[in-house]
């Protein structure tokens, strides 16, 4: 893992020398090869031109409103590279030695940064240079030396405020050495300004990884309680070619780097999770509105579907609350006894101790003996009024209003429908009676006309999906997924202009499908649906599908007539892995595949070539008729010719 690294020290007056010495090797540096060449791409290439000069000529450049202590920073040297991992991947400890396009790019990218950080303090823009070093030169060492020529005016287009800033090559690992005079945005020296702190620190070296981070270069963990270390030491790790944390062991750095990984991953992890919470809890909310909304539509729907309160319409009636039974409601000759939407009209002479005893009879067993029970409002208002359905609708309105006129007959209207389905047992479907007389008239239409299979056709009436009734129609059973038959769909064979299919009467067309079950074995489970039409559809289909796989198909599969989303079997085929929408080719056929693509999504279009999948048949039957007359032509010709020649040698 290679590291961004950015460092600086503080100069007063008196360390400038020093420092220059230094790094422009005007004194003897151990560690430096003398025949590697250093590169000074920031300021005059003069070697007799003193730092210190040009530090004090830059700060009397601005009038200073207070005078400069003695003890003040007057320029701060700013250290800046990248671990020795990153300029020399394959061996980190190979001294010297450095991937050249890798220190240009890491050199350009320096510069660009210097330039637009400590650009000149009176135009803070950033100033177009001549002098970038491109990281697509040939060498660095070309870069250099574009640069070192074209700098040798004191005015630098890099900023006044860097001075001086050299790459040094001749040592362990390539680094940068910039001076900085530290003038603020009015060009007073202010280097607390700048670097006073640990949050300005830490911005500084947030801004310079932001400058390389492109480079694969990383930073280090922030808010670490690492000790800082100064550009003294700093500078010792560079020329021994180490990383940072050089007393630890490799193994404890890779320790350390893993430690730094997971955490990051961590970070990751819980910054992704925290991101799901966000919407799972916005997906909630909106959810719970919904709910809300639903239920207080529901309490609407089960205002408008209750009765009105019969206490109220009792009152109306001119009946008075009993007061020794809540319950009990008086009125001329009227005694009713009301418990939720049922009531009872209790005799006249009906004490008041036998009122209550049969109060508490009607709790336990719902009724008294001999007393006239009703249910609901519109019941009530009759049996009181005397009146008809009629009379107590308009009296309920007059009293109540159109709205709990509404409630009354609603609830009137469900509790006469329940008492009728007590009563009344649901219709059954009755199959069209069989004249097996009719039978050979409808399998030669089926046979001759349509061209279906005859050994399919018989296995169909065999198994009792297809047979005659007496008006010579062909009958298709529709079979629930039970197997049991709860319709039919009726083709004519006497007219034949006739070609679209019937329904018989009671036929539950959302209950049952015409439906074939083709190929593996009869215990597989169903791994292919196809949804077609009709019963024609269907079975020519099926025979396609023979003829494509030339024999029947490996897999189980079921084809099945669904003419309308409303009859669609939902919960059976949305486990099914393949569906098929097989439906004529036209609009209408795209019209219910994509009203089934929106309720199973897993569905595909398939289109015949002709309008439908029985005239497909027809086509390929006819194209085999002919195919066959062809052969059979060509034998015959072969034939004569045999003769032919069999007489010649005679």
């Amino acid at each position: 893992m290679a590291y961004a690294i950015a460092r600086v020290k503080k100069l007063k007056r008196a360390n400038i020398a020093g420092s220059a010495a230094h790094t422009s090797r005007q004194r003897e540096t151990p560690n430096a090869d003398p025949a590697k060449q250093n590169i000074r791409f920031i300021g005059n290439t003069d070697r007799e031109e003193k730092l210190e000069d040009l530090v004090l000529a830059k700060i009397g450049q601005y009038e200073q409103k207070r005078k400069i202590r003695t003890d003040a920073v007057y320029c701060v040297e700013i250290l800046l590279t990248a671990s020795p991992s990153y300029f020399r991947p394959l061996d980190p400890s190979a001294a010297g030695y450095y991937e050249e396009e890798r220190l240009a790019d890491w050199l350009s990218a320096t510069q660009q940064w210097l330039e637009k950080e400590y650009s000149d303090c009176a135009n803070s823009s950033t100033q177009a240079s001549g002098t970038h070093l491109n990281g697509n030169s040939s060498s660095v060492g070309d870069c250099a030396l574009h640069t070192a020529e074209g700098n040798h005016s004191p005015h630098r287009a890099v900023g006044d405020r860097i001075v001086r800033a050299e790459l040094h090559l001749d040592e362990v690992t390539p680094h940068i050495h910039a001076y900085f005079v530290p003038l603020d945005e009015n060009g007073q020296l202010r280097c607390n300004h700048f670097f006073d702190g640990r949050q300005k620190m830490r911005d500084f070296q947030e801004s310079y990884f932001a400058a390389v981070q492109h480079l694969g270069l990383e930073r280090g963990i922030r808010g670490s309680v690492a000790k800082h270390q100064d550009i003294k030491d700093f500078y010792r790790i560079v020329e021994e070619g180490k990383d940072l944390n050089s007393d630890l062991t490799i193994a404890q750095m890779r320790a350390k780097a893993a430690d730094r990984d997971r955490a990051l991953q961590s970070k990751s992890s819980m910054e992704r999770t925290a991101k799901r919470l966000v919407q799972e809890n916005e997906t909630l909310r909106q959810r719970i509105k919904e709910l809300e909304a639903q239920k207080e539509q529901l309490q609407q729907q089960a205002e408008q579907l209750s009765d009105l309160p019969l206490e109220d319409v009792a009152w109306h009636l001119g009946l008075d609350q009993d007061t020794s039974s809540y319950r009990c409601w008086r009125g001329g000759e009227h005694i009713i006894y009301i418990n939720g939407s049922q009531w009872s009209h209790l005799a006249p002479d009906t004490q008041k101790t036998d009122a209550i005893a049969g109060a508490v009879n009607i709790q336990k067993t719902g009724a008294i003996a001999g007393a006239i029970t009703g249910t609901g409002a519109v019941a009530l208002v009759k049996h009181i009024n005397g009146c008809n359905f009629r009379e107590a609708i308009a009296w309920l309105n007059d009293r109540f209003g159109e709205e709990g006129m509404q409630r009354a007959v609603t609830h009137y209207t469900r509790q006469q429908a329940q008492k009728i389905l007590q009563e009344q047992e649901a219709p059954q479907f009755v199959p069209p009676v069989p004249d097996k007389s009719n039978w050979h008239l409808v399998h030669d239409y089926l046979t001759k006309k349509r061209r279906l299979p005859q050994d399919l056709v018989q296995k169909l009436y065999q198994w009792g999906l297809v047979y005659a009734d007496d008006q010579q129609n062909a009958v298709f059973l529709l079979r629930n997924l039970q197997e049991e038959p709860t319709g039919a769909l009726l083709l004519s064979t006497v007219d034949n202009d006739k070609t679209s299919f019937s329904v018989a009467a009671g036929t539950k067309r959302s209950h049952g499908w015409f439906y074939l079950q083709w190929g593996g074995q009869p215990t597989d489970e169903i791994q292919k649906v196809v949804l077609l039409k009709s019963p024609l559809d269907v079975l020519s289909y099926a025979m396609l599908e023979v003829e494509r796989h030339r024999g029947v198909p490996e897999e189980r599969i079921m084809y099945m007539t669904v003419d309308s989303p409303r009859s669609l079997p939902v919960e059976l085929l949305q486990d099914i892995p393949e569906l098929v929408c097989a439906y004529d080719n036209n609009a209408a056929g795209d019209e219910i595949a994509g009203a089934v693509s929106e309720l199973l999504p897993q569905a595909t279009r398939v289109k015949p070539q002709a309008q439908n999948w029985h005239e497909e048949l027809l086509v390929l039957l006819r194209w085999q008729q002919r195919e066959r007359e062809y052969q059979q032509r060509q034998k015959q010709q072969r034939q004569r010719e045999r003769k032919r020649e069999s007489e010649l040698e005679l």
